[in-house]
């Protein structure tokens, strides 16, 4: 099966710093894949690049066969691509309703239609009952939930998920993970960065793991979980090797 998302040879530098280092990772149509790591690693930094809000210092991007390498983050957004943020911002003044129906804009530009749109999505999330009220006054999990939205309005082919779990307890995460896979049933292949490694192998069908701006793994949830490269990168040095002498203890 072709790749919907290949990403290639991606580096990223702020001055001396380098964010992303040759990074590559595949995304097949239809599938979660999780992009995990520990903090700093570089995960939303890749995403900026892979939504084209920034541009990279090298490599290449491409999706649904077509490099988008030079095509600016609306441009993505046109041919199927959106991103969630991880500070979620929403308009405050606006209903939730009318947040959802920003995103709806890029491809219904009639008001009536972009609303239709944003009632019809903000239910699919479960935000029905709450699309007349300010989104300011949303709890996180609300929250988040419009930040879905928002970007789900736009019709996706590829939405990518930057922590939407962050923040969240227990309860909340557990009613969020049948939203996200409704998603992909519904036909949108999705690209989640999440610290929440239980709902990553829960969720996912692939993950891949950056650390130091390098990926150093993937494959499927059960495979990375016993990585002693992962162990290493979320633990420190010679916690894999701990690890293993615990348990043949």
């Amino acid at each position: 099966m072709n790749a919907l998302l290949q990403v290639r040879g991606v580096t990223m530098r702020f001055g001396g710093l380098v964010a992303v280092d040759d990074a590559a990772l595949d995304v097949a149509p239809g599938t979660i894949t999780g992009l995990i790591g520990p903090n700093g690693a570089g995960k939303t930094t890749l995403f900026t690049v892979i939504a084209g809000f920034q541009t990279a210092n090298a490599g290449s991007v491409a999706f649904a066969g077509e490099d988008v390498t030079a095509l600016p983050a609306h441009t993505r957004a046109l041919r199927g691509i959106a991103r969630t943020f991880q500070i979620v911002q929403p308009f405050a003044g606006l209903s939730v309703r009318e947040n959802i129906a920003v995103g709806a804009f890029l491809r219904h530009p009639r008001r009536g239609d972009a609303l239709a749109r944003a009632t019809a999505v903000g239910e699919a999330v479960g935000l029905g009952p709450l699309l007349d009220r300010p989104a300011g006054a949303l709890t996180v999990a609300g929250r988040k939930r419009l930040e879905m939205a928002r970007a789900l309005a736009t019709e996706p082919r590829l939405l990518l998920l930057d922590e939407v779990l962050a923040g969240l307890n227990p309860s909340e995460i557990r009613d969020m993970l049948p939203v996200v896979r409704k998603i992909r049933d519904d036909g949108v292949t999705i690209l989640m960065v999440e610290h929440v490694m239980q709902a990553v192998m829960s969720l996912c069908d692939t993950v891949h793991v950056i650390a130091q701006g390098r990926m150093i793994a993937h494959g499927t949830p059960a495979e990375i979980a016993r990585d002693p490269k992962v162990v290493e990168a979320y633990l420190g040095h010679g916690a894999a090797r701990r690890l293993a002498g615990g348990a043949d203890a």
